[in-house]
């Protein structure tokens, strides 16, 4: 009964926190964050910087010298030279160990090294503002999502208000149908107004969970199942004025936009890189050292002088050889280019391409993000426009409307004229809220090339 009794309890737990998550009510603020640390391409480019940071890691160390160990044991037999001794052996098997511990130096090679550290600190960079640009796109992109939700909804919340009306006016007509003060034809053309009102709500209906897909992928959810905005009361001023202008909001961007800090970046990268072809012309002085040591089974030790027999030889240890047989070495290498096949020239030739492709890539990342300024500019004034003038035409529509109403229920207009006039009135709600939708939209997206964080509470 216990284990019943906890298994229940458990369940009940467990159920308790699916229903809790499903009850979260996400804010954009919320959103952005999630698809930032969530997003696979974001995640993509995170592990290309950390390529880059390698890169830099290791041009840095070749600063530091090359040191290398190397050991062999070898056996020979018949005629075979000790190099211990540098005497020939005649049929004897021998054991020989050889030691050396050696490596290099790079002393001056054209401030090559020194430049390829630059160039990785400046493709470093360039690789931190391409992950930055990845993730403003990403924003963007969430807020747009996070908008169409908005917009989404109220389209539905107003064309469920206009069904309402309409199947209660479908009461209406029934009753008067019914008392025979109008012909049955008005309540059939009434039911067909309804069912294309049913039609277009079931429409946007199936667009609103389309839109709640799109964020919950880019999200990188599982389902949109219980995933729910906020939604926050968002006014329009219709007597506000857009801040700043396209100049103004240029110069604000052009100094702290992804896009452009890293071209400017991949600018600098491809000068360095140039500077490293121009150092292959440059000689290249080297040290090396080295030490090394050696053993020989057959050679032996001097143990005594006999004043009879002279030097009477003996085993000679393995490591008093090592110690005796110790030798160390330094060398410098100068190497001067002369001709490679003229491979110098042609890479530097080829370095001052880059350079100029990389200044015409940033003068391009200019122009489209002076572009992208200009169309949100005039879409954000073009929208406040719209949005205006549907004021006023929701405004007039309404009370059109209101009047059609009326006279429709004294039977002294069709039902064709009531159905126009309704449906009228549903387009110019449909055009005003998709305006303030798209003037919200441009102008955060203006907020958000002036440096704003993107919000809808501000």
């Amino acid at each position: 009964m216990k284990k019943i009794l906890s298994f229940i309890t458990i369940c009940l737990f467990i159920s308790t926190g699916i229903v809790f998550s499903q009850q979260k009510i996400w804010s954009l603020e919320e959103c952005i964050k999630y698809a930032i640390d969530n997003n696979i391409q974001i995640k993509q480019q995170v592990i290309q910087t950390k390529y880059q940071q390698n890169a830099l890691d290791l041009s840095k160390l070749k600063l530091l010298p090359t040191v290398n160990g190397q050991a062999t044991h070898n056996y020979s037999w018949g005629r075979a030279l000790d190099a211990t001794t540098y005497q020939y052996t005649e049929h004897q098997n021998v054991q020989s160990n050889n030691f050396y511990v050696g490596g290099s130096l790079n002393l001056f090679n054209g401030l090559q090294t020194f430049n390829t550290i630059k160039k990785s600190k400046y493709d470093l960079l360039a690789s931190d503002e391409d992950l930055n640009k990845i993730k403003d796109n990403i924003s963007l992109t969430v807020a747009l999502d996070y908008l169409q939700i908005l917009l989404n909804k109220e389209l539905v919340s107003s064309t469920g208000n206009q069904l309402a009306i309409t199947k209660q006016q479908i009461e209406k007509t029934r009753k008067m149908v019914d008392a025979g003060s109008v012909a049955r034809g008005n309540l059939l053309q009434i039911e067909s107004q309804a069912a294309q009102e049913e039609l277009q709500l079931i429409n946007l209906q199936n667009q609103l969970d389309i839109s709640y897909l799109n964020l919950t992928q880019l999200l990188e959810l599982k389902t949109p199942v219980g995933f729910e905005i906020n939604v926050p009361e968002i006014l329009v001023d219709t007597n506000s004025v857009i801040a700043g202008n396209i100049e103004d909001i240029f110069n604000t961007a052009v100094g702290n936009r992804p896009e452009i800090k890293s071209s400017e970046f991949k600018l600098a990268s491809s000068e360095y890189d140039l500077k490293i072809a121009k150092g292959a012309r440059s000689p290249h002085l080297s040290m090396s050292h080295s030490i090394s040591s050696g053993y020989s089974s057959i050679r032996k030790q001097v143990i005594r002088i006999d004043p009879v027999e002279g030097p009477i030889s003996g085993k000679y240890p393995f490591g008093d050889q090592v110690n005796d047989n110790l030798s160390y070495g330094v060398g410098f290498t100068l190497s001067i280019p002369i001709l490679n096949n003229w491979q110098v020239n042609k890479n530097i030739s080829n370095s001052k391409l880059t350079i100029e492709n990389s200044q015409f890539a940033l003068e391009d990342s200019k122009k489209q993000l002076y572009k992208n300024i200009q169309q949100a500019y005039a879409d954000a004034v073009a929208a406040l426009k719209k949005y205006s003038a549907s004021i006023k035409a929701v405004t007039s529509m309404e009370e059109s409307f209101r009047y059609t109403e009326q006279k429709f229920n004294v039977g002294m207009v069709t039902p064709v004229d009531y159905n126009a006039a309704k449906s009228q009135l549903l387009n110019a709600q449909s055009e005003m809220t998709q305006a303030k939708y798209e003037f919200i939209f441009k102008t955060k997206v203006l907020d958000f090339y002036k440096g704003l964080p993107l919000s809808l509470t501000k």
